[in-house]
């Protein structure tokens, strides 16, 4: 698991790292049941604290995308279908409100968007 931290970025660091570990999981790169590095591990290969990693650990167990067993470690959910699936969707949204953030201040409207995706669409289709 490869994670790249921008210290320029908006979001901040702890953010950072939970988005490309949440995208690891909905992408298949880390797999259900797959072991994650240990708390400290993570903060010592990032440079950045324990307490950082502890919190990125905590968010992405309480929102189903891992369990930390006691004395074991923390490991990739079983795939809860429905957490996945909305997850998926959420992404989707945002790619697509970014895209009409952008046509609108490049001033392309709603109709020429959607002829644009619609251009995408038979091209999948062949």
């Amino acid at each position: 698991m490869k994670i790249i931290i921008s210290n320029v970025s908006d979001p901040p660091i702890y953010q950072q790292i939970k988005d490309q570990i949440k995208d690891a999981i909905l992408y298949g790169e880390l797999k259900e049941g797959e072991l994650l590095p240990s708390i400290r591990a993570l903060a010592n290969d990032l440079h950045v604290s324990v307490l950082t990693t502890r919190r990125v650990y905590d968010e992405l167990e309480s929102e189903g995308f891992i369990t930390t067993r006691p004395g074991k470690g923390s490991f990739v959910a079983k795939e809860n279908l429905e957490l996945l699936l909305e997850s998926k969707r959420h992404m989707v949204e945002v790619k697509l409100t970014e895209a009409w953030t952008t046509a609108r201040a490049l001033g392309i409207s709603k109709e020429e968007l959607v002829a644009m995706m619609e251009i995408l669409f038979e091209e999948e289709d062949q």
